[in-house]
């Protein structure tokens, strides 16, 4: 899966003991806010019927390639398609030149590669799973040859050496679809998305400071939005990144936003995973959290992203100041009616 800043690759086995605890596997559990759909791919593999949800449209993509599309159904055609897709020709056009000419995110080879089989992949009109599924394969693939340190904030000044390995596709990693049934992907704010699902559980991973997914990834998403919009600034990033800003980044904003998601929510139990670094307290998370039942905390101290171990360097490239702590604290706030016994935490 694509790298990705706050994914909780490192803490999935204590989100799934969290969650296995609180409902059995069959169950359906909402996944409000699915990122890179990591989460969600593993609630299903337990065999959760999930139910995944991010506002972002590369989100969304990825959840429909590894929640909703399921690999019985989807993974010979698109197995097919993409052996197709590694042959065509390079086409450079808009994308190449916007990220990687006038910003250098990808060598102009591989913007080339990707630029044919984004626009191939538009024309096929392929079913929307199918189209999931091929669309999740590119990003991946782009993510592997990609020259940043992670972020699309910035880019390397000198070609990252995976920069110059050729764009190679492969199948993403799908699941049949579990025993409970058939799982779905969304696309919207968390707190309307809420207030429409029937669940069991809700998983809770807000962005919790003033980091937005959307400027982060802003490459993912014009890749999938495929709209070739107007850009700013040395990043080239899209100018909705100006407008599309999310209560969650807010520091004011967050705590209502957060508020009304839950008030949303019609399920018996809650899975809440906030990090300390976020704007709101444990206190204050607690004291949301308990009108809707029993809140039991379990802390995972976790290594801090990568560009904490790097440090600030000023536009010479010189290091400045000093490097903070490096290990974060995982909060899962685990609410239902009765306590659960929660399996022990170890260190992520």
């Amino acid at each position: 899966m694509i790298k990705y800043i706050g994914s909780k690759r490192a803490l999935l086995t204590h989100i799934l003991s969290a969650i296995g605890a609180a409902a059995p596997a069959g169950a359906v559990v909402a996944d409000l806010f699915s990122g890179t759909a990591r989460v969600g791919h593993a609630l299903k593999r337990a065999g959760y019927r999930v139910l995944a949800n991010d506002h972002n449209a590369f989100a969304h993509i990825l959840a429909t390639c590894y929640v909703q599309a399921d690999a019985e159904r989807w993974a010979e055609p698109a197995r097919k398609i993409l052996a197709d897709l590694q042959r065509l020709p390079p086409r450079p056009g808009w994308f190449t030149e916007t990220y990687c000419v006038a910003a250098r995110y990808f060598h102009p080879d591989n913007g080339a590669r990707i630029e044919a089989v984004r626009e191939a992949i538009l024309t096929l009109g392929a079913e929307p799973e199918l189209e999931a599924v091929l669309l999740t394969s590119l990003l991946e693939a782009a993510d592997r040859v990609d020259s940043t340190a992670g972020l699309q904030m910035a880019y390397m000044k000198r070609w990252a050496p995976r920069a110059l390995n050729p764009l190679s596709l492969r199948l993403p990693a799908m699941l049949t679809r579990p025993a409970a049934g058939a799982c779905a992907a969304f696309c919207g704010e968390a707190e309307q998305v809420a207030a429409t699902l029937d669940c069991d559980l809700a998983y809770l991973d807000p962005p919790y400071n003033q980091h937005s997914y959307l400027r982060n990834y802003h490459v993912w998403e014009t890749l999938v939005r495929w709209d070739q919009p107007e850009v700013y600034g040395v990043a080239n990033k899209r100018t909705d990144c100006r407008t599309r800003i999310s209560a969650f980044n807010s520091r004011p904003g967050i705590g209502p936003a957060l508020a009304r998601t839950i008030g949303a929510l019609r399920c018996p139990t809650l899975v809440v995973s906030f990090s300390d670094e976020g704007y709101l307290s444990r206190a204050a998370l607690e004291a949301m959290l308990a009108p809707r039942g029993h809140v039991q905390v379990v802390e995972i101290p976790y290594g801090r992203y990568v560009g904490a171990k790097i440090g600030i360097h000023n536009p010479r490239g010189e290091k400045v100041g000093t490097i903070g702590r490096l290990t974060n604290i995982e909060y899962l706030f685990v609410v239902s009616e009765q306590r659960i016994a929660l399996p022990p935490q170890r260190a992520a």
